[in-house]
């Protein structure tokens, strides 16, 4: 595999807002017409969707956490024993959902929640690792 290859990143990812609480989302907007709160609320939100990126280049995981202060987890693909994905009724019609990763152990080496599209993420990760292996 060249250098460039390994490079180029596959998936970049965020929480999304809308998708991952619409009823939360749309009282937020209610809120702004009414006092004024719906838009702190949405700049709260919004901040902690900006401050969690999950990138996934041809051999590693990268999970990086914070605005300020930043947390790093870099996980090679074929390191991961089991890719877990949670999604309830709602969080499927809308497309988001929550990924777990393992590598060794009973804990996941980390967990975020509301990504769009978690099925291709965990089915992009199987690809790559049976591709490794």
């Amino acid at each position: 595999m060249s250098e460039n290859a390994a490079r180029m990143t596959a998936i970049d990812a965020r929480p999304a807002m809308f998708r991952n609480h619409p009823f939360g989302f749309i009282l937020s907007v209610l809120l702004i017409a009414a006092l004024g709160l719906g838009l702190l609320i949405l700049l709260w939100w919004y901040l902690q969707t900006r401050s969690v990126r999950l990138r996934i280049d041809a051999d590693q995981v990268h999970l990086e956490r914070g605005l300020l202060s930043k947390s790093h987890v870099d996980l090679d693909i074929g390191q991961i024993r089991t890719v877990k994905v949670e999604q309830s009724f709602f969080n499927r019609i809308f497309r988001v959902g929550a990924i777990a990763i393992y590598t060794t152990g009973d804990n996941p080496e980390f967990r975020v929640t509301g990504l769009p599209d978690p099925l291709t993420i965990r089915d992009y990760i199987r690809r790559r690792r049976e591709a490794i292996a």
